[in-house]
């Protein structure tokens, strides 16, 4: 049961039960009568069944209509020959059975890398469209599919097309082929490329007038050099694209790729290699002529506090969000690890001081970062333009880190262990069900490190860390060479002025432009302390770019 719904239902309870059965008040019967039981089986006979039939096939053959919604429907007798069948003692149809336990569900994920959709921020478009009218195509031949229980999902991934199919492995390979042979033979109708082409622009639309999307992109477009912003592919979907340049792009992305798959549960190593040869066989491209990296290069923030803060691009929404972000740089797994303990003893103190005693906003956590290979930490708080400035939000983040250091200067040995065995139980947790395992195993494949004992590595650093060890780690990222990014994404209030110095949003009918970002400059409560950031591009093409890491020692 998802924590959540857990405690609402507990909510629940404690209205309903006395202390002692909050728990399994609404699970357990704690009156044994057996007579009501013998009563309620007595009544499970053939003679008193209530057959109902739903079928397409009965439209036309109703010829009673419901007062409340008007659905037509009829009424009959059940045939004596079969109630009088039902009377004896028939022999029962074998196919007719309670499901058995299911051992034969297996999971395969392929990925298609292709150094093309990278290369222009029309071309990021291209393939989210080429991905969209496959899965459109699709949706008809593999409908059978989905009633047996089969399940297939295309996904548009940075640098590649993900292809995910999980269902009974007897039947998962007709599937995989046909998904492989509609990308093979793919073709679109001018009316299915404009039909998708309209919905993606409302999709990327409704993304960047979130603040919190708009803040994400921003802050990745900063971070990861040549990575195209959300703004580049909406201005190259609105400046038009055609279905013959869809249809080229298909053909360059098909001649040459690198292909990598995973395959896992009830299925044998040759049944694995037989999807990779069908892909194989059946595209017929070309190997890439140099090995592609699957992540971005990070550029190295220089030492400072830079802030980059921008307008949203609602002027109907007050939202405004904000997040400090600490560069650590190409670090050791075990480093990763102690990064992952630090944001742990952060949460509950960051909800404390910035939600529940200084009342930003709901919308408040700490989060361990790994972009691209690059290791970090941030602090991001969700808050109101009409009821706090942004800076003073950065501000309240900047108090709280303060305190934090001196909450773990402070912390005894005994909080810091139990955090660190709360932190290892978490690791040990076994998996419910096998696309965890999956997912886990899926994402060193998706990001070619292949360290498939990730855990048990993690959980032999976390036994080796020391309270100093935390102490020190935190105090090496906010000393004076740390390496600070606030991204501000401004909602439309009164605490946030327009350029004239009047409160922004007081006309809230009029829309932003949202083919381009109108940033900001910082007022005197961080003027003075703060790195301006007034052009993305500008700013990160004179910055040293780190070099390709992985995680993975």
């Amino acid at each position: 049961t998802d924590p959540v719904e857990y405690v609402e239902n507990m909510c629940e309870n404690m209205q309903l039960y006395p202390l002692q059965d909050f728990l399994t008040g609404d699970q357990l019967l704690f009156e044994y009568k057996p007579e009501v039981i013998a009563e309620a089986l007595n009544q499970l006979v053939p003679q008193k069944a209530n057959l109902v039939l739903l079928s397409g096939a009965n439209e036309g053959k109703c010829d009673l209509k419901e007062k409340w919604f008007g659905t037509q429907y009829s009424m009959e007798d059940i045939e004596n020959s079969w109630a009088e069948l039902w009377k004896s003692d028939f022999e029962l149809n074998p196919d007719l059975h309670l499901p058995a336990e299911n051992k034969y569900i297996a999971y395969i994920r392929f990925h298609l890398i292709s150094p093309l959709i990278q290369k222009s921020a029309a071309n990021v478009v291209l393939f989210d469209i080429f991905v969209n009218i496959l899965t459109h195509n699709l949706a008809e031949p593999a409908y059978e599919a989905d009633v047996a229980q089969l399940e297939y999902k295309l996904v548009a991934g940075e640098h590649g097309l993900i292809i995910r199919v999980k269902g009974f492995n007897h039947k998962l390979p007709l599937l995989f082929q046909l998904i492989i042979d509609y990308l093979a033979e793919f073709s679109s109708t001018p009316a299915v490329f404009t039909m998708i082409t309209e919905q993606l622009k409302k999709t990327y639309f409704n993304i960047l007038i979130k603040p919190e999307t708009l803040a994400k992109d921003v802050r990745l477009l900063i971070l990861e050099y040549s990575r195209w912003s959300m703004i580049d592919k909406y201005r190259a979907l609105m400046d038009g694209l055609s279905l013959e340049s869809l249809l080229s792009f298909v053909r360059e992305f098909k001649a040459q790729l690198f292909v990598e798959g995973l395959v896992q549960g009830n299925v044998t190593s040759t049944e694995s290699t037989d999807f990779l040869k069908y892909v194989v066989d059946k595209l017929s491209f070309m190997p890439l002529e140099q090995e592609m990296p699957v992540q971005f290069q990070v550029v190295e923030l220089p030492s400072g506090h830079h802030l980059c803060k921008v307008r949203a691009l609602n002027r109907g929404d007050a939202n405004s969000e904000v997040t400090v972000y600490y560069q650590s740089g190409a670090r050791s797994l075990k480093e990763y690890t102690l990064m992952e303990l630090l944001v742990m003893h952060m949460e509950e103190p960051c909800f404390d001081f910035l939600r529940t005693k200084q009342t930003l906003g709901y919308h408040v956590y700490p989060t361990c970062r790994n972009t691209s290979g690059i290791l970090g930490f941030s602090v991001t708080v969700g808050t109101q333009a009409t009821k706090y400035n942004s800076e003073v939000v950065d501000k309240k983040i900047e108090e709280f880190l303060s305190s934090f250091e001196e909450k773990i200067e402070n912390l005894t040995e005994d909080a810091f262990n139990t955090q660190v065995t709360a932190l290892i139980k978490l690791k040990e947790c076994e998996d419910t069900y096998l696309g965890e395992e999956v997912d886990r195993n899926w994402n060193e494949v998706v990001t070619r490190q292949y360290l498939f004992d990730r855990l048990a590595h993690e959980i032999e650093a976390l036994k080796s860390f020391s309270k100093s060890d935390l102490v020190n780690w935190f105090k090496a990222h906010r000393g004076p060479g740390s390496k600070m990014l606030s991204v501000h994404v401004v909602g439309f209030g009164k605490y946030e002025l327009e350029e004239d110095g009047t409160p922004s949003g007081e006309d809230s009918n009029s829309s932003c432009d949202v083919m381009q970002l109108t940033y900001l400059p910082a007022s005197p409560l961080l003027v003075d302390c703060t790195i301006p950031i007034i052009d993305i591009r500008g700013f990160t093409s004179r910055l040293n770019l780190l070099p390709y890491h992985k995680i993975v020692k």
